[in-house]
């Protein structure tokens, strides 16, 4: 490997968004956590300027099918972004999550090349 490359993987390491996940309720395994690392991850292709995120999993005790609710906080210069979804996976939940925060990310993105 030369030094261009390390230097290059080096960079992408540094850059890696911090995700802070919490869970409310239950014990977190650890491929949820990897499939929500790796989603929030995929939001850099659209906003590159993302400071970390915050995820919390709540099961809800109710008899309600869609009782776990995932709630992401983006972190992003001047405000968060926050998204709130119920549904009856957390997976579910982090999709229907990210799909929101895609599009709020894109129209920041445009709202800050228009001024």
């Amino acid at each position: 490997m030369c030094i261009t490359e390390l230097i290059q993987e080096l960079i992408k390491i540094r850059k890696r968004m911090k995700v802070l996940i919490q869970s409310v309720n239950f014990n977190m395994d650890k491929d949820l956590k990897v499939f929500i690392e790796d989603k929030l991850e995929g939001l850099e292709k659209f906003y590159d300027r993302i400071l970390g995120a915050d995820v919390f999993l709540k099961v809800q005790q109710t008899s309600d099918k869609e009782n776990k609710t995932t709630e992401i906080r983006l972190k992003v210069p001047g405000d968060d972004i926050i998204v709130k979804k119920n549904s009856k996976t957390f997976e579910e939940g982090v999709l229907q999550g990210v799909d929101a925060l895609k599009r709020s990310v894109k129209k920041l993105k445009e709202k800050q090349r228009s001024h």
